[in-house]
């Protein structure tokens, strides 16, 4: 079975005759005759009827053809990897991205790259604190998002894209005094303080936020950090978009802490002065941060 063979069901089908698939395929009629001849006899079935004027699928040949037009979408759909391929498209593009940072409106920008560019494999890698930047001069990952606290500037190109509010919170079960007052760091060390463990390694570590002297848990990530502090187990700091149901039903209180105040922190795109630019990385590059992405039918590259 050869894919000119199936090309050819597929025009005889479409055009409703012999005729008009030749023409459609610039071939002669005789030779469109031949080439189906040949299909039917290697598949040992009759897939048209040629009893009438036009020729008519068998039974038979309709299931065929209904198969055989799935494997002729896909071997377009090979045919255009391959042309993507042949661009110089990356087969994969990693980006990582700070924990903190609301995943909503990144996502239709990820969508909409993966529509452009369908050979190249999508990776997210979700980091916390010096990870993403780590991962980025690691040569892991093509594009950061993240704060540029402890970020190389003159090795990085930076432009901020959003901006995430950590504030401390506490379920009610721990019984914290409520009210405007601010709790000094001394009223606070019987109490468990949640933190999320760091994924950049010694060269990017950082701690923010930490109380002296007080008692500590750590997660490995905002998720458990998010359900310990519901559980009422302790306290953290945790990005506002986590926690707006949960400070709107009061399942958790914003606290008013000495040594923690409400920390609003700029999220920058980030890329390499040093690595080559990518189609598909210049491609996601240029859409992240935008009001509105790039509809999928004015890809570019």
């Amino acid at each position: 079975m050869k894919h000119d063979q199936l090309l050819a069901l597929e025009a005889i089908v479409s055009t409703g005759t012999f005729r008009g698939a030749a023409e459609r395929l610039h071939k002669s009629q005789s030779a469109v005759s031949h080439t189906i001849r040949q299909l039917e006899e290697e598949l040992e079935l009759e897939l048209f009827s040629r009893e009438a004027y036009r020729p008519a699928l068998t039974p038979a040949g309709e299931i065929f053809y209904r198969e055989a037009s799935r494997v002729l979408r896909q071997m377009q759909g090979l045919r255009s990897t391959a042309a993507r391929l042949r661009a110089r498209e990356e087969p994969e593009l990693t980006v990582a991205v700070s924990a903190t940072m609301d995943l909503a409106p990144l996502l239709p920008v990820l969508a909409d790259t993966g529509r452009c560019h369908p050979a190249t494999h999508l990776r997210l890698r979700m980091e916390m604190m010096g990870g993403p930047i780590a991962r980025l001069m690691e040569g892991k990952a093509d594009i950061a998002l993240a704060s540029l606290d402890g970020v190389p500037l003159d090795d990085v190109e930076a432009e901020p894209v959003a901006e995430v509010t950590i504030r401390p919170v506490a379920s009610p079960g721990m019984g914290l005094p409520a009210g405007s007052r601010a709790l000094s760091a001394s009223e606070m060390q019987s109490h468990v303080q949640v933190v999320a463990a760091g994924t950049g390694g010694a060269a990017h570590e950082q701690s923010r936020d930490l109380l002296p002297g007080g008692l500590k848990w750590t997660v490995s990530d905002l998720a458990a950090k998010k359900q310990v502090i519901l559980a009422g187990l302790g306290w953290g700091g945790l990005p506002d978009h986590m926690t707006v149901e949960e400070r709107r039903s009061g399942a958790l209180l914003s606290l008013n802490l000495e040594g923690f105040p409400l920390r609003r922190t700029m999220i920058f795109k980030m890329r390499r002065r040093d690595q080559a630019i990518g189609v598909v990385a210049d491609d996601l590059w240029s859409k992240i941060g935008t009001a509105k992405p790039v509809s999928s039918r004015n890809c570019v590259g």
